[in-house]
């Protein structure tokens, strides 16, 4: 009889330690797969499908209300233009056109409307530009 009854002992905070360095390691695991996992529907809304046709925003520039209209095609954004502009906005805003002209040549080679670049001296002209065309621009995705 060559076998002996072992006796081991475990103390509870051995346990306790234990269990929560597996609790964290599954919350971390689970973590990461959320983190770099595909995730299909991220893709399918950056891919920027519109339904095509002429969408507009509305900006105010002190009394003045601007509407800035956006043209898209089924994949891209074709222009944006500004209505209700008259020279008392383009006297009172003078850098408005020629930022509006910048997006506009822009807005072809880029993929997304925030990798538009512009110069820090007119930063918030751009600013409010692209927030009224990405206004424009969700109601093109939401009708899809």
């Amino acid at each position: 009889m060559g076998t002996q009854t072992k006796i081991v002992v475990v103390k509870g905070k051995e346990l306790i330690y234990t269990a929560l360095f597996l609790i964290l390691l599954i919350f971390l695991i689970i973590l990461m797969v959320n983190m770099f996992g595909s995730n299909k529907k991220t893709d399918t809304k950056t891919a920027g499908k519109y339904v095509p046709g002429v969408y507009s925003s509305t900006i105010t520039l002190g009394e003045n209300t601007l509407n800035v209209s956006v043209a898209v095609d089924k994949d891209t954004i074709s222009g944006v233009t500004i209505e209700n502009l008259n020279e008392t906005v383009t006297t009172m805003y003078p850098l408005l056109e020629p930022a509006l002209n910048e997006i506009n040549n822009q807005i072809s080679v880029v993929d997304n409307v925030d990798e538009i670049s512009y110069s820090k001296e007119n930063q918030y002209t751009y600013i409010i530009l692209n927030q009224a065309i990405k206004n424009a621009l969700e109601k093109a995705v939401s009708q899809n």
